[in-house]
Order: C-alpha cells, then sequence, then structure tokens
C-alpha cells in the first residue's frame, strides 16, 4: 500500500530536473561573496518581493530570528499574532537568542487588526518598550490563511504610525500570491524585512532568504554569521531554490485546487467535520470524531499521514504539496471512508 504523506508541504522531494540543476550548480565560497548561483537567487528574490536586497539562509527559523536581531534590543517586545511561527515553533528564540518577549494579539485565524496594535504598543517606561510588529502569511496555525492585503496595509500603517518597524514572516507568501492574484511584492514591499522559505511548497531540499534594504541585509550577513548559518559552496542549495523560484511558483495553484477537492470529499464522510470555504492555499483543517492522536494514528495505519493541529483537541492537518497528485487525493478519501469514519 503506498503512504500518502499530508502532514506537510516540507516532506517534498526535489524533482528530477531539480536535481540536475542542483548538480551542475557553479559554487564558489560564500563567506567571501563569491558563490554565483547564491548571488543571482538573492538578486531574484530581492527583484521579487520589491525590496533592495536579500541573503540566502538555511531555514526559515534563522531568517525569523534574523530579522528579530534586526529589529529589537534586549527587552523589547515583538507584536505578533498569538499563533504565529516566531512564538509557537522556534524553540524559544526570541527570548533564548535576543531576551525579547512576544506580545500575543488575538486574532481570527491568524489575521488581527490596525486597531489591536494601537492598544497593544507600549508607551511608558514600566513595561518593555514595543519595537516590532510581525505577520505571518500564509498563517500556518490559521490553516493556510492568507493576510487580506487591504488588512495588511492598515495594520503596516499602525505599526509605523506607532514608530514600529514590520517583519513578514513569509514562508508561504507564494502561496498567498498564487492564492489571491497578486504578487509577493504587494505584501512584502510593505515591510521593513521579509522571510521567505524554498523547502515548503516550491520544493526546494533546503533554504530561506531574508530581504530587506540593503543596510538592512548587510547587518543580517554578519547576524548570519553568529547564528552559524553562513556557508562555502553553498550555491548546490542555492540551485534548488532558484530552480524552485523559476519552475514551482504558478504551480502552487495545482495544489490549492486539490486541497478545495479534499476539502468537499471530507465534508461529505460521516463523522468529519470541515468548513472548505476556509481553504485558501494548500491546507484543510478536519475535525474527527476520535481525539486527535487517535485519528493520526488511524489514518497512519490506512498510510495516511497527517498532522495534529493545535486549533482544537480533535482537529487534523492535511496539506498538499508537490508530491500528491489528484489520484492520491482520490485514494485519501476512499481510504477515509473505508477505515476511519464511522
Amino acid at each position: 500500500m503506498k503512504t500518502i504523506d499530508l502532514r506537510s508541504d516540507t516532506v517534498t522531494k526535489p524533482t528530477p530536473a531539480m536535481r540536475r540543476a542542483i548538480a551542475e550548480a557553479d559554487v564558489g565560497d560564500d563567506i567571501y561573496g563569491e558563490d554565483p548561483t547564491a548571488r543571482r537567487l538573492e538578486e531574484r528574490v530581492a527583484e521579487l518581493l520589491g525590496l533592495e536586497a536579500a541573503l540566502f539562509v538555511p531555514t526559515g527559523t534563522q531568517a525569523n530570528q534574523i530579522a528579530m536581531g534586526l529589529h529589537c534590543r534586549l527587552g523589547d517586545e515583538v507584536l505578533a499574532e498569538g499563533g504565529s511561527h516566531i512564538i509557537h515553533y522556534e524553540s524559544g528564540a526570541l527570548a533564548g537568542l535576543w531576551g525579547v518577549q512576544p506580545a500575543p494579539l488575538e486574532g481570527e485565524r491568524g489575521v488581527f487588526s490596525p486597531e489591536q496594535v494601537t492598544a497593544a504598543v507600549r508607551t511608558d517606561f514600566i513595561g518593555p518598550r514595543s519595537r516590532l510588529v510581525s505577520l505571518e502569511n500564509t498563517h500556518n496555525r490559521g490553516g493556510g490563511k492568507v493576510w487580506p492585503l487591504e488588512r495588511f496595509r492598515a495594520v503596516v500603517e499602525a505599526g509605523r504610525a506607532a514608530g514600529l518597524a514590520v517583519h513578514l514572516d513569509g514562508a508561504r507568501l507564494f502561496n498567498a500570491a498564487v492564492a489571491a492574484g497578486v504578487p509577493a511584492s504587494a505584501w512584502a514591499s510593505l515591510t521593513d524585512t521579509t522571510a521567505v522559505c524554498f523547502s515548503k511548497g516550491l520544493g526546494a531540499p533546503a533554504g530561506s532568504a531574508i530581504v530587506g534594504s540593503r543596510a538592512l541585509i548587510a547587518e543580517a550577513r554578519r547576524l548570519r554569521k553568529r547564528l552559524g548559518g553562513a556557508m562555502r559552496q553553498v550555491g548546490v542549495l542555492a540551485a534548488g531554490a532558484l530552480y524552485a523560484l523559476e519552475h514551482h511558483v504558478e504551480r502552487l495553484a495545482e495544489d490549492h485546487a486539490l486541497a478545495r477537492r479534499l476539502a468537499a470529499g471530507l465534508a461529505e464522510v460521516p463523522g468529519v467535520t470541515v468548513d472548505p470555504r476556509q481553504v485558501e492555499t494548500n491546507m484543510v483543517v478536519a475535525e474527527f470524531a476520535a481525539p486527535q492522536a487517535e485519528s493520526v494514528a488511524r489514518l497512519a495505519a490506512q498510510g495516511v499521514l497527517v498532522g495534529a493541529t493545535g486549533s482544537s483537541p480533535r482537529a487534523v492537518r492535511l496539506v498538499t504539496h508537490l508530491d500528491v497528485s489528484a489520484a492520491d487525493i482520490d485514494e485519501v478519501l476512499r481510504r477515509v471512508r473505508q477505515g476511519l469514519a464511522g
């Protein structure tokens, strides 16, 4: 029985064409600034996001944490939605690396309001200093929610009015761009820094980038070294990311369509609750009758791997990606009906 892995879009394997690009990559010592493939990637990312410069880094967490180090100082506070990746999935790095604390905002599937930003900003000398507002698009724990562009703009303006810097955790920003039908730069160009990831829906084996002004990225290079992220012949990784940018962005629409197909099918299965209208990108959050851990285990026994999600005790997350086909989705629905529901 074939295992169908819907735990995350991070499980993708490089395509044969991507592997060829990696094998043939032109490389040099990146610490000396001599890796031509990394340079091409960084120039291309900056161009796509409407910002001046970019820096290739190993992971999305490192990209986000470099941004925290750029914008914040010891004892500062960062405003972010309570379910944000920087709060839940980065091993306490805000406190552990920078001595920064989060000010969690209660959002709707990850999206909050400009009024919440204004109300949360600290203006006295007793509390920590509000320094940064961080947004996540698409929002992971929000089930792949896309930030509406005008709401995003309003939140940025509220942050600017309060003297805050703005960071975008755009790990899945290209999913948002494809779903909304607007360029990724529509969001990113409004920020001081944006992070994007190549190893999720874009299908590269590793790598992210942090993008911003030339001055900020020059400092980001120093912080990358401090965090152990400076690499040598990094073009072998950058080549996969560059290939992904050139060939795998528009095809994200296929993942979104399959997620909607999956949600519609699950909604017809007795004992499964899902709202297909909430599927905006490549994530489906469904509630099963059994407790979360039991549902995950029972699905695994049927050869369907899914992820637990914190949205409720009975919710699981199913993520479509490059390595999942329409036939796979139909097979998942068949196995759910046969082995889980009822």
